[in-house]
């Protein structure tokens, strides 16, 4: 199982970026899908997940009106649209396979891609 993260960048507060998470291994579309955040000195924390259907998603309360997580299951790619970026965003995120198959919300993640560097100016 692969993860790779993509689209992050250096923007200024009040942007737009959409990550994307591009999955391979067998079964990708079957799987809830989370992203994570880690800024410097800080503990990696919980950003957005959704589940293997897209249908069912969970936000961190400080992003809840400004981040949206989707996927394309047919090509294998998570979203995450954030708008309105302040500079508390910067972080490198990354995307994350749950380890149980068709189960929501996810026990826990097992798979960590790499991440993308988010930077945000004021």
């Amino acid at each position: 199982v692969q993860l790779q993260a993509s689209g992050g960048g250096l923007v200024q507060a009040g942007d737009s970026l959409r990550l994307s998470c591009a999955g391979s291994g067998p079964s990708f579309s079957n799987f809830a899908v989370g992203w994570f955040r880690q800024a410097p000195g800080k503990e990696r924390e919980f950003v957005a997940a959704i589940s293997w259907t897209g249908g069912t998603t969970r936000y961190l309360d400080s992003v809840k009106e400004r981040f949206t997580v989707s996927r394309d299951n047919a090509e294998n790619v998570v979203y995450l649209q954030m708008d309105s970026l302040t500079p508390g965003d910067t972080a490198v995120y990354y995307c994350a396979r749950a380890s149980n198959w068709r189960r929501w919300p996810p026990l826990r993640y097992s798979y960590f891609g790499q991440g993308t560097q988010v930077t945000v100016s004021s």
